[in-house]
């Protein structure tokens, strides 16, 4: 049981658990689509990013990458650039690969890319390698209060 399964538990939030062996040293979110059939687009990585004003949490379809100056724009900030992975384990508690958007140490502003409402449901990591999550983009928005824009290239 993760912080983040947790959380959503202690929400009443509807979610499903999708658990596959995860073998991969990196690029874990093309890992998780591959390992659970899905399509890439429909699997989201949180990667983490930093500026002068904080830190923000962008979630973008594992298919592509995250757009710096459209995240800053989205999140109200100057300039952001991405974070060390040490710093980011730090930060969220969680390990690189297995990094929730849910649960997170520290309540960080995060923006969501606009694509994910072109799923039903999305799939996030669970909070550890080897663990998605399936969530609603409206749910996934609502329980973090996050923006939706066009962060994704």
């Amino acid at each position: 049981m993760t912080p983040a399964i947790l959380f959503l538990e202690q929400q009443k939030a509807p979610f499903t658990l999708h658990q596959y062996e995860c073998t991969a040293h990196d690029d874990f979110g093309a890992h998780a689509a591959s390992q659970l059939q899905v399509p890439l687009a429909q699997v989201f990585k949180t990667l983490l990013t930093e500026g002068e004003q904080g830190a923000v949490v962008a979630l973008v379809p594992s298919s592509g990458k995250v757009n710096l100056k459209r995240l800053a724009k989205a999140a109200g900030m100057k300039k952001l650039e991405m974070m060390p992975p040490a710093k980011a384990e730090r930060l969220t508690g969680y390990k690189v690969g297995g990094i929730s958007p849910f649960a997170q140490k520290k309540r960080l502003v995060t923006v969501l890319d606009e694509s994910a409402h072109l799923h039903v449901e999305i799939l996030v990591s669970g909070g550890k390698r080897g663990l998605s999550l399936g969530v609603t983009a409206d749910l996934l928005q609502n329980l973090l209060d996050a923006v939706i824009a066009d962060i994704a290239e």
